[in-house]
């Protein structure tokens, strides 16, 4: 090879290094936004009294869902143009039924009038940022808002699950629209979801994607899930330990995300990346209990971000005094960076296989 052919791809790589490494400080410099006292903030709001546990379809849920939107609105989120919501921009509205124990997601049957007067509606609450040269590829960032709502004369809170995800998401959201102002908008859009009737059966991600897709899921390249992320389990309190946290999915579909993610954490807050309930025979089969699985069950990569089950999951006693707030917003700042990679990149994540 030519001496000065040499010289030229040795500045090439160079460059390409140099701008890497550009990309990777900015990206921590925003991180560093995502604060722990912020995330409180939202939490004892979600998990407050006057919400009254968020159940599906209650005043409290549609409490919490106004509240995301003003959030959404005060961040400078776009709304959809194509939800068209009277009530709220930002919410997309779908309605379900009682079965037997639970909710179930109605659709619209011409010749069973009872089933339609007794629907009741709920909320996806969605807003978005825009991206540049590659906008037309997006990144979906989700968390559900809903819990168990008042059973009996007590109020299941759902501090941990799950309104640390969505206090999650919401900071991650401020974290992305504050860049975009400072000059350092995303190549590809980004997508804050946070899903109704989760605890009823994944409904309000199973609407999204099996009925009003907002944004075309052929151009949906990754989901990013949080749920339950703001506690420590016994495996960790065991060994005092608090920078972890639990992954599901990362490689099912795609090895590339898998290997994005590990680079992503090894380069900056070198949390413990833990497997364990990412194999198939696990007991607990968390795969398919959040709602990332209906979107990787129409073959697109998803992320499923978790801390592990304690003794207050689904109990009156999961209240945001028990959460580890620093501990949560080193999460949600390894999903920010997580998804900042993905958005600015050259590449598509490569997938392995179609479907979840």
């Amino acid at each position: 090879m030519h001496k000065n052919s040499i010289l030229f791809i040795g500045c090439f790589l160079f460059c390409i290094g140099f701008a890497q490494a550009q990309n990777d400080t900015i990206a921590k410099h925003f991180a560093s936004y995502i604060k722990a006292e912020n995330l409180a903030k939202h939490l004892y709001i979600l998990a407050s009294d006057s919400l009254q546990g968020r159940k599906t379809a209650t005043e409290g849920q549609k409490k919490a869902a106004r509240y995301i939107a003003q959030e959404m609105k005060k961040m400078g989120l776009k709304a959809p143009h194509s939800l068209q919501n009277t009530q709220n921009p930002y919410w997309q509205s779908f309605k379900v039924v009682k079965t037997a124990w639970r909710y179930g997601l109605y659709r619209s049957r011409k010749d069973n009038e009872r089933e339609e007067s007794q629907a009741l509606e709920t909320e996806n609450v969605v807003g978005w940022i825009e991206g540049t040269d590659k906008k037309d590829e997006y990144i979906i960032i989700t968390a559900h808002y809903d819990h168990e709502g008042i059973i009996g004369d007590k109020i299941y809170y759902g501090a941990d699950d799950n309104a640390s995800g969505t206090s999650a998401v919401l900071e991650i959201a401020k974290t992305f629209s504050e860049a975009k102002k400072a000059g350092f908008a995303p190549r590809r859009s980004i997508v804050f979801m946070l899903l109704s009737a989760e605890e009823d059966g994944l409904l309000g991600s199973q609407y999204y994607t099996d009925f009003e897709p907002i944004f075309p899921l052929s151009k949906t390249i990754v989901n990013l899930n949080t749920d339950m992320i703001g506690r420590i389990d016994e495996k960790y309190l065991t060994q005092k330990q608090t920078n972890y946290v639990y992954l599901i999915g990362s490689g099912r579909l795609s090895s590339d995300l898998y290997q994005l993610q590990e680079k992503v954490n090894k380069n900056s807050l070198n949390l413990i990346l833990d497997y364990t309930y990412d194999a198939p025979n696990h007991p607990e089969q968390l795969y398919g209990r959040s709602d990332h699985y209906n979107f990787a069950k129409k073959g697109i990569p998803i992320i499923f971000y978790f801390s592990g089950l304690h003794e207050d999951y689904h109990q009156p006693t999961d209240t945001p005094d028990k959460i580890h707030y620093p501990k949560m917003a080193k999460i949600a700042q390894l999903i920010f960076l997580t998804a900042w990679e993905i958005a600015n990149r050259e590449e598509k994540l490569i997938l392995n296989r179609k479907k979840g």
